[in-house]
């Protein structure tokens, strides 16, 4: 018996050996780990022998995978044909979204970014000081990116935000042999969830310990303020956003921002809606179950008299009597550059103690905003 269990194994080992022989990369296809996600949707990680596999999901067709990438150190390292090989730690990175600057300065690779997208809608002070110092590519309009100079400016990769299945923007970007990595940080629901894709960004770098330990302090922080929010009694009812052209957005009940007025405490008509998006709602609508509204948060205006003069209906509002409106605006450049866009998506801990001190300002009366400021 025992002689036939040696036999046994050792045809097993041939088998196996064989089938592995077979794989015309013959390249591991088990992970030995994962890495740990608490909050992020979008995005797996996990670790081979040789290499490690970034998964990005699809938040357009039920999280089918929409681009793998495999993170070699070594060239030579054979990888799945199922997906894009990068060798890292990337050390020149063109960046065409905003809000992937906060995570490259907390993980210190903000020198990576050789290459981005209209320089003056960018916040970030270490950006806008590398790009007056010339040493920045200014690639334009992220829709309509000059390939020449892509091919010019020659970074490891480009990252930018995926737009849907037939995203022909990455399409065509693609077509250029530098890697192209897909952010989809801006589709998950929750703040905790976009801040988490700072994980995401610390694998193209070899940087996930780090961006572990960033991330668990934002999180612990948060959920620590979140948790006194409850706390509080006499909840404030919110309001949010304001009219563009004819229709007013509001966002649905699973959306970032009603998240975020949920953990600050504060009550949301729509809050039990199932929409991540925004609803598209006519005035009469907004009037209806808002007018009596204690604040008005996000109201892209900086008075109360431009308010008043794009739409006197907004006088109907209890807020405007009250004069409880907020935008989120107080770090934004006169260019349009809005660091909200930018560190608030990596430190919603930060965002997240504005909104409670706007809600319930009795509770802090000594506290300074980060991103709020109250319309003049």
């Amino acid at each position: 018996m025992r002689y036939l269990l040696i036999i046994i194994l050792f045809c097993t080992s041939i088998f196996c050996s064989c089938n592995k022989s077979a794989d015309k990369n013959n390249v591991a296809t088990v992970s030995s780990d994962s890495l740990s996600l608490k909050y992020a949707q979008g995005f797996a990680i996990d670790y081979y022998a040789d290499y490690k596999k970034v998964t990005v999901k699809n938040p357009w067709a039920n999280n089918a995978v929409i681009r793998s990438y495999y993170l070699v150190n070594d060239s030579s390292t054979r990888t799945p044909a199922d997906g894009v090989k990068i060798i890292i730690p990337v050390t020149k990175m063109a960046v065409t979204v905003v809000t992937i600057f906060e995570f490259l300065s907390l993980l210190d690779e903000i020198d990576c970014v050789n290459a981005v997208c209209q320089p003056q809608l960018i916040y970030n002070q270490d950006i806008r000081a590398k790009y007056k110092s010339s040493g920045l590519v200014d690639l334009g309009d992220s829709f309509s990116i000059d390939i020449e100079t892509i091919l010019h400016t020659k970074p490891n990769a480009i990252l930018v935000s995926g737009y849907g299945s037939a995203d022909i923007y990455t399409n065509r970007l693609e077509k250029t042999g530098i890697p192209v990595i897909i952010n989809n940080e801006w589709m998950e629901s929750t703040p905790l969830a976009r801040s988490e894709w700072i994980k995401f960004i610390a694998a193209f770098f070899d940087k996930e310990n780090l961006a572990d330990s960033i991330f668990d302090l934002v999180a612990n922080n948060y959920n620590s303020i979140k948790y006194g929010a409850k706390e509080i009694e006499n909840k404030t009812t919110v309001m949010i956003g304001n009219d563009f052209r004819g229709t007013w957005y509001m966002p649905g009940g699973r959306n970032y921002m009603a998240a975020l007025i949920a953990d600050a405490g504060g009550n949301y008509f729509y809050e039990n809606n199932t929409e991540t998006g925004s609803l598209p709602l006519n005035y009469e609508k907004v009037i209806k179950n808002f007018s009596q509204s204690d604040v008005w948060l996000n109201c892209n205006f900086n008075s109360f008299d431009e308010l008043l003069k794009v739409d006197k209906k907004n006088s109907y509002f209890r807020p405007f009597k009250l004069r409880q409106v907020y935008n989120f605006n107080k770090r934004k450049m006169p260019e349009g550059a809005n660091d909200f866009w930018e560190s608030a998506v990596a430190r919603p801990d930060l965002l997240l103690n504005d909104i409670i001190a706007v809600l319930y300002p009795d509770n802090f009366p000594d506290y300074e905003t980060v991103y709020i400021e109250k319309l003049k």
